[in-house]
């Protein structure tokens, strides 16, 4: 019999097809490595749980890989609270808790503890959801729950000196909404349950076929094999109506979009790009915006640290402190200098703002890709550090968002409906590439700098290598905008002499 967790019983609200694979064939269901971004989720939990526990100073703590006997013969030792209690149903529904308290009237408190800022009821995973897949099992066991609650960060803290669990956490409790969601998620866990059980599914499609890219499961192209190359879910933004309406219409490829099919102007584009095997370019907007910088243009990016446990004074849970920083600036008569700037411990970046401003001074144009990011943690560190304030204030006041080029007025199909850098760069200066870098992203920068920093697992002898490969990613970041600019500036002087001519 094959069990199903709170874990399982997500995935199978997401796409019961890919669990079913996941389960039943193994040896074919998409695998890898877990993500950075996974494993650091998974490791701050146990964070979140350590600090939890200390709310509950009399509580039995059950062993990890404790089973059912153990957790009901000490259920029947008279304690109150119990920490990672397992129980598992006749069906094969297997649940391990969080915290268990036993109320006065032989009723159960179910607490669940989650390292997020609040509730979560997002699609992609509902913290009610979880609460009913618990108490469904315990209650499968004979333990009624009277009361559900979720315990999770506080987002109004901010760490002073040694963290207060009573203070770094809230706990909310949810009991009305698990009764209101109990009767339907119920009958989905037993349907889970026999579904996983199957010897065999339709493996022609999946669950996510109709869904939007963001949402898919791992093992999409798995089933929807019959898709093309450009499936109509490359379509920018696309909602799961339009989505629906074209691919029951049998439309399936951005060729075979209608004509008259209601999307908007930057999605006619990509339609258009890929008909004509083309970028739409709309050179006049293009040219009106890169017009209106002001040399020296100053292309930056920060590489962050965040973790649901701040680190350092003054920082909230999840709140992000930049520790890196590259940037290349252009003067007017073509000549480049580059700065960068990456942290050695943890601490606020008071040497990274000295060394940009010397830099940088307050003039020109900041250039960054997804600007928000940048200018948020500007203003962040302003209210931090205010002695930089008026440094960092001219920055967010004269930034200018090198992304917004492509969502509007540089479309592409080849960008698969993306606007993103890693997306924009292969096409447009393709000898350009982070294929070869140790690092590849943000999330992957993130845990190398922490574990370089809290000296976990890096030996002496690799400390200056990691240090190399962290500053050629950022470095490469910035100089990807400046290539991407330069090629800009090169389509408006050839529309230029086109128009002269």
């Amino acid at each position: 019999m094959k069990l199903l967790t709170k874990t399982d019983f997500i995935h199978y609200l997401r796409c019961p097809e890919s669990l079913w694979l996941t389960k039943n064939k193994p040896d074919e269901a998409k695998k890898g490595k877990l993500s950075f971004f996974l494993q650091k989720i998974i490791d701050e939990g146990y964070e979140v749980e350590a600090y939890a526990e200390q709310l509950f100073p009399h509580a039995i703590k059950l062993p990890d890989d404790n089973g059912v006997k153990v957790t009901l013969r000490t259920l029947q030792q008279g304690y109150n609270h119990f920490f990672q209690a397992a129980f598992e149903t006749l069906e094969g529904g297997f649940a391990r808790v969080d915290v268990l308290e036993r109320l006065s009237d032989g009723t159960w408190h179910l607490f669940e503890i989650k390292s997020s800022l609040r509730v979560s009821t997002k699609k992609s995973h509902n913290h009610i959801f979880d609460a009913c897949f618990q108490k469904y099992v315990l209650e499968k066991n004979g333990l009624y729950v009277s009361r559900v609650s979720i315990i999770h960060l506080n987002k109004g803290y901010r760490r002073q000196g040694e963290i207060k669990p009573s203070e770094l956490l809230e706990t909310t409790e949810v009991t009305n909404e698990v009764t209101k969601e109990f009767p339907v998620i119920s009958r989905k866990i037993h349907e889970a349950l026999k579904y996983i059980q199957l010897s065999k599914i339709d493996k022609n499609q999946c669950s996510c076929l109709r869904k939007t890219r963001s949402n898919h499961c791992d093992n999409f192209d798995y089933f929807n094999f019959q898709l093309p190359k450009h499936p109509v879910h490359e379509i920018k933004r696309i909602t799961e109506k339009k989505l629906t309406e074209l691919l029951d219409s049998g439309h399936k490829s951005l060729s075979e979009v209608p004509d008259n099919y209601a999307l908007n102007n930057s999605q006619k584009s990509q339609v258009n790009s890929f008909r004509q095997r083309q970028p739409q370019i709309e050179i006049e907007t293009i040219k009106r915006k890169l017009d209106g910088l002001v040399f020296p243009l100053h292309f930056y990016d920060y590489e962050t640290y965040s973790s649901a446990i701040p680190k350092l004074d003054g920082i909230g849970p999840h709140q992000h402190i930049p520790f890196q920083v590259s940037i290349h600036t252009l003067s007017e008569n073509g000549n480049m200098e580059h700065f960068e700037y990456l942290g050695d411990k943890m601490e606020m970046p008071n040497g990274m703002i000295e060394g940009m401003k010397e830099f940088t001074g307050t003039q020109g144009t900041f250039i960054s890709w997804h600007a928000s990011f940048e200018n948020s943690r500007n203003k962040e560190m302003a209210l931090l550090l205010p002695t930089h304030s008026n440094y960092l204030d001219y920055i967010s006041g004269n930034t200018f968002d090198l992304e917004e080029i492509f969502t509007t007025a540089y479309i592409d199909y080849r960008f698969a409906g993306s606007s993103s850098i890693k997306k924009v760069l292969p096409v447009l200066i393709p000898e350009l590439s982070y294929d070869n870098l140790q690092v590849q992203d943000g999330t992957m920068a993130m845990d190398i700098w922490s574990r370089l920093v809290l000296g976990n697992d890096i030996p002496n002898n690799e400390t200056e290598r990691i240090r190399k490969d962290l500053l050629a990613y950022c470095k490469l970041d910035t100089l990807a905008m400046v290539e991407i600019y330069q090629y800009l500036i090169k389509l408006i002087n050839q529309y230029k002499l086109s128009n002269a001519h």
